[in-house]
């Protein structure tokens, strides 16, 4: 009898202990998920920024008018600030990397220096614009570093921690794809040559309240929601779907829809406001295999899902592909004029054709109506506004957002410089340089 007792005390602690260890365990993994998902959010979050930096950089470039200028080069420090605090998360402290953060920094203060001036009183001085033609040129050597190491990190599954531990160890010779990468960056960087900083140097967005205001349609119950989310992704079932409301923080109520995909083992998270059933957004973060559709073809299934849908006089306006997955905005026409502000953003992935992420909150804000598209200024008077070294390709008429938030009618040009391709708005009433953005090139391949 004793020594059943002593046997079963004996059981329960093993049992007991096996489980404090699978807690311990547990608990143990979920931290070193967190702490990879970080590391791996910062780093794809620097490459996004120096990508942005090297294209406002390249708008500057485009510009003619010095109210422009400005803006653009406040928004070069912005961007350089939050390069540097993404760098600063990146588990690189034990690695020599003083380089890079100096440009980073330097670039900064150039900018702000610039864009703080009264520049019709202190223009822009020639060495200024050799300065910057040379930050361009650097700014696409560093972009093109960072996209090799992406590469890897994307084709290899490389993990952060083993970076850190690897650094941590201080064993040589290190041979981990993103140290080396960072190591060629920091290297390439000594290498450029001195630029004049100074004596002193050392993603159109809607608000929920607009879209709010323009909702239309009766309030949906919990069951039509459903039944709009079916159609719209063209399900045959919505099986294991959870459904919750919105919190106070939207100033519209919605219903937030998190539907399981079966075939690919993630799941759909979407929101349907309550007033008219509008799908706001969806989002399908599944992995994208081995691309097997063009750019074209998605861009001819994204037309597809939006005719399907019920959304009419959308004009698609620019494609992106990144990695497997293609980007494409549409924005409505009216009487032949493209309404910037009014957009619908698609992703569709490239391997199979379906349509994996949707956004319609411009869409929502700026409904239809009637729009004052009365050319004030001819083509010909808007071309004479444009940087004389633009060679002009295409032209087109559209309303913007302005940096009030006001919509504007404007001519819209595109122009190659170099290699490059720039997107002008030009004001269609006063020749005011609205807008002016630096279009994406072909995506190199890297091996």
């Amino acid at each position: 009898m004793i020594r059943n007792i002593m046997i079963g005390l004996l059981v329960a602690g093993v049992i007991g202990t096996a489980f404090w260890g699978f807690n311990e365990n547990q608990e143990k993994n979920a931290v070193m998920m967190q702490s990879e998902n970080n590391y791996q959010r910062a780093f794809h979050d620097l490459s996004f920024q120096i990508d942005l930096l090297h294209d406002e950089i390249g708008s500057t470039l485009a510009m003619n008018s010095k109210d422009r200028l400005s803006p653009s080069l406040a928004e070069v420090w912005r961007i350089t600030s939050e390069a540097q605090n993404d760098l600063g998360q990146l588990p690189l402290v034990l690695m020599p990397f003083s380089k890079t953060e100096d440009f980073l920094q330097k670039i900064g203060d150039f900018s702000y220096e610039h864009a703080i001036k009264d520049l019709d009183q202190e223009p822009l001085t020639d060495e200024n614009y050799e300065d910057l033609e040379m930050l361009y040129g650097q700014a696409e050597e560093i972009q093109r570093e960072l996209r090799q190491v992406q590469s890897h990190v994307l084709n290899d599954q490389l993990r952060w921690l083993d970076v850190d531990k690897e650094l941590q160890a201080q064993e040589e010779p290190m041979d981990s794809p993103i140290i080396n990468g960072f190591k060629n960056m920091d290297e390439k960087v000594e290498g450029f040559k001195e630029v004049h900083f100074g004596a002193d140097s050392s993603g159109v967005s809607a608000n929920d309240e607009e879209i709010n205001e323009n909702l239309n349609g009766d309030e949906v119950d919990e069951d039509k929601a459903m039944k709009i989310a079916e159609d719209f992704l063209d399900l045959d079932s919505l099986e294991g779907i959870e459904m919750t409301e919105t919190g106070e923080g939207l100033a519209y109520e919605a219903y937030s829809l998190m539907i399981p995909d079966i075939e690919h083992g993630t799941t759909i998270t979407m929101d349907i406001t309550k007033k008219g059933g509008h799908p706001v957004w969806m989002l399908n973060e599944r992995d994208v295999e081995e691309e097997s559709l063009s750019l074209n073809a998605a861009s001819e299934k994204a037309k597809q899902f939006l005719k399907k849908n019920d959304y009419t006089n959308m004009q698609l306006v620019e494609s992106k592909q990144y990695d497997n997955v293609g980007v494409f905005q549409f924005v409505e026409m009216e009487d032949d004029v493209r309404i910037y502000s009014d957009e619908i953003v698609l992703e569709v992935a490239l391997d199979e054709g379906d349509i994996i992420g949707f956004e319609g909150f411009a869409h929502l804000a700026h409904p239809e109506g009637d729009r004052d598209t009365e050319l004030t200024m001819s083509r010909e008077e808007a071309e004479e506004e444009l940087n004389p070294n633009l060679q002009i390709r295409e032209h087109h008429v559209a309303i913007i957002e302005n940096q009030q938030g006001e919509e504007v009618l404007c001519h819209e040009f595109y122009g190659t410089k170099g290699n490059d391709t720039f997107r002008v708005f030009i004001n269609a009433e006063n020749g005011r340089e609205e807008i002016v953005e630096k279009l994406a090139n072909p995506e190199p391949v890297y091996q």
